[in-house]
């Protein structure tokens, strides 16, 4: 059985709550890091699965919801990530049931705000964040920066990908480290070591990246809390 980690690493509370102008309901995340076909750890059946999830889900939620919210919907192997400002916890309870019904959709984790929406410098400020993170994993040799699709919402950052328990320490390490993070947030599908091998050459010895046990075995979200 597949596992799945859902980890939440704080690094401060947000301030106060953003608003601003309406936004319209935007696929595959408002500000997320692109995964290149090549190095994907998904079969192409799922990447295909994912980018018609987000289609439809898109679609319905405008229909029911309009532009009085500001939704993202990003899939990442069959798992829906939903981040974003509503106006109510209606609204982000109806938002949820929608994706639920969505063909294919395995799981949702439901990170919308009940807020107003973000402003567009806010907005930009999150595309700074993801380009930062996103180099700054692809920068570093010991750790595959395109095994992570990055999601960044109001200066929290969204990790997605199918990674060793190894990897999403280090990974996150690095992510949490960039400008302008306010805190991280693991929605990871776990793979053991000998799963990454199958995959893609270890990028690293295990003895030069330290390591702790993050996955749930019985394959539930887990959440836990740390500093930053």
């Amino acid at each position: 059985m597949k596992k799945l980690l859902l980890t939440t690493l704080a690094a401060s509370l947000i301030a106060s709550s953003l608003s601003g102008c309406v936004a319209p309901i935007l696929m595959g995340g408002a500000f997320a890091g692109s995964v290149l076909v090549a190095t994907d750890r998904r079969t192409s059946g799922a990447q295909v699965e994912d980018q018609g999830i987000e289609l439809r889900a898109t679609s319905r939620l405008a229909e029911a919801l309009g532009d009085r919210v500001h939704i993202n919907v990003t899939s990442y192997n069959r798992q829906v990530l939903i981040t974003g400002e509503v106006p109510s916890e209606k609204d982000k309870a109806t938002a949820e049931q929608i994706i639920v019904k969505v063909d294919n959709v395995k799981s949702v984790v439901n990170e919308l705000g009940v807020l107003g929406n973000t402003n567009l410098s806010a907005r930009s400020s999150d595309t700074l964040i993801t380009s930062r993170v996103k180099a700054a994993l692809l920068d570093d040799k010991q750790v595959y920066g395109n095994a992570f699709k990055i999601v960044t919402e109001r200066g929290v950052v969204y990790m997605m990908g199918r990674v060793t328990a190894r990897e999403a320490d280090y990974a996150t390490n690095i992510v949490r480290g960039q400008s302008g993070v306010q805190k991280v947030v693991r929605v990871l599908e776990a793979i053991s070591e000998d799963d990454l091998k199958q995959l893609v050459p270890a990028p690293a010895s295990p003895t030069e990246m330290k390591s702790s046990p993050v996955m749930s075995g019985s394959g539930q979200p887990v959440m836990t809390n740390s500093p930053k």
